[in-house]
C-alpha cells in the first residue's frame, strides 16, 4: 500500500471512496467488534449537539490541517471535526468494513468525500500504517477496546506532530433512559442492569474507566484540560432517542441475560418489545442520561 509523505495534505489522491487496506490478517479482529453501524449513527444522531461542543472546547489554538480519527466507527467524530475545521482533512481509521462503509456514504452526503482519507487497520497491531504527521490526533470510545492503551498512546505520541494535540473522548458509562421508578412491574430494573454491565465489563473490558488523565502524563503528553460533558435529554425528545433506547438495550442484553433474574428478564423483555405497550420507545418518561470526558493533551 501506498502511504502518504508526512507532508501529505490531500487525501482526495488516496481515493477516499475506497478504504485503503491494512493487515488482511485482522478479519478476526473485525469479527469480533461486530458491526455496530446502528447504534454508532443513532448515538451520532442523538448526541451531535454534545459533540459538537466538545470540538468546539478543544484548545488547538490556529485550525489543524491534518487530523487522524482513531476508531472512526461511523464517523460520528469525522464529520464533527470536519465541520469544525473546515479546511482540515481527516484520515479515519477503523478495523470494521461495515463501518467505514459507512463513514464513507455520510462522506459523499456530506459533501466531503474528497476531505477525507478512510484506513482500515488494526489498531492493536504493532505497527500501525502510515497516518502522515498530524496536528489533531481523536480518539472517541476506542481507547478503552484496545489491548494494550498504555502502548496506543505513545504511539500517538510519536505520530503527533510536535507541539500538537490528543484528544480522547471516553464514556462514563452505559447510557441511562428510563427514571428508577420504571418500568411499573420492575422498579429499580435499570440500576440492576447497570450492576450487571458494570460485572462484565469489568472482566471482558478491563480498560473502562481508566485514568486517562495518569496514563497520558506516562505516555509524555502534557495534560492541559479535562472536561465532563454531561447529557440530560428529558421526555420531550425526538423519535431517534426512542430507536438509540431500543439499539442500546438490545446490545445490552447480550451481556446481562445470564445475570438478570427470571422475573428482571421478563420485564427487560417487554421492553425491547416496540409493538407492545410497556416498549422502551413507548415509555412517556423515556430520556437520555449519560457522561462523556474528554481530555485533551498535548504533544510537547
Amino acid at each position: 500500500m501506498n502511504h502518504p509523505s508526512p507532508h501529505t495534505t490531500h487525501p482526495a489522491a488516496h481515493r477516499p471512496h475506497e478504504p485503503e487496506h491494512v493487515n488482511d490478517h485482522d478479519h478476526e479482529h473485525e469479527h469480533e467488534a461486530g458491526d455496530q453501524s446502528e447504534i454508532l449513527d443513532l448515538d451520532a444522531e442523538v448526541l451531535a449537539e454534545h459533540i459538537a461542543s466538545i470540538t468546539a472546547w478543544l484548545p488547538v489554538g490556529t485550525g489543524p490541517s491534518r487530523i487522524v480519527d482513531l476508531g472512526c466507527g461511523t464517523g460520528a467524530g469525522t464529520l464533527a471535526l470536519l465541520e469544525r475545521f473546515p479546511e482540515a482533512e481527516v484520515t479515519a481509521v477503523d478495523v470494521s468494513d461495515a463501518h467505514l462503509h459507512r463513514l464513507r456514504e455520510k462522506a459523499v452526503a456530506a459533501g466531503a468525500a474528497d476531505r477525507v482519507r478512510i484506513v482500515r487497520a488494526d489498531l492493536d497491531a504493532t505497527e500501525w500504517p502510515g497516518l502522515g504527521v498530524p496536528e489533531l490526533v481523536w480518539a472517541s470510545a476506542s481507547l478503552h477496546h484496545m489491548a494494550d492503551p498504555g502502548r496506543a498512546l505513545r504511539q500517538v505520541h510519536d505520530l503527533l506532530a510536535p507541539g500538537g494535540l490528543f484528544a480522547v473522548v471516553e464514556l462514563a458509562g452505559f447510557p441511562r433512559f428510563l427514571p428508577g421508578s420504571a418500568p411499573q412491574d420492575a422498579p429499580g430494573l435499570e440500576d440492576r442492569c447497570h450492576a450487571a454491565l458494570d460485572r462484565h465489563h469489568a472482566e471482558h473490558v478491563s480498560h473502562r474507566g481508566a485514568d486517562w488523565g495518569t496514563e497520558l502524563a506516562k505516555a509524555g503528553f502534557t495534560v492541559e484540560g479535562e472536561r465532563t460533558v454531561t447529557v440530560d435529554i428529558g421526555p420531550t425528545h425526538t423519535d431517534a432517542v426512542g430507536r438509540y433506547a431500543l439499539s442500546s438495550l438490545r446490545r445490552m442484553r447480550t451481556g446481562i441475560a445470564s445475570a438478570l433474574t427470571a422475573e428482571d428478564l421478563t420485564a427487560f423483555d417487554r421492553l425491547l418489545d416496540s409493538d407492545g405497550p410497556h416498549g422502551i420507545v413507548h415509555h412517556p418518561d423515556l430520556g437520555v442520561r449519560t457522561e462523556r470526558t474528554v481530555w485533551a493533551a498535548r504533544r510537547t
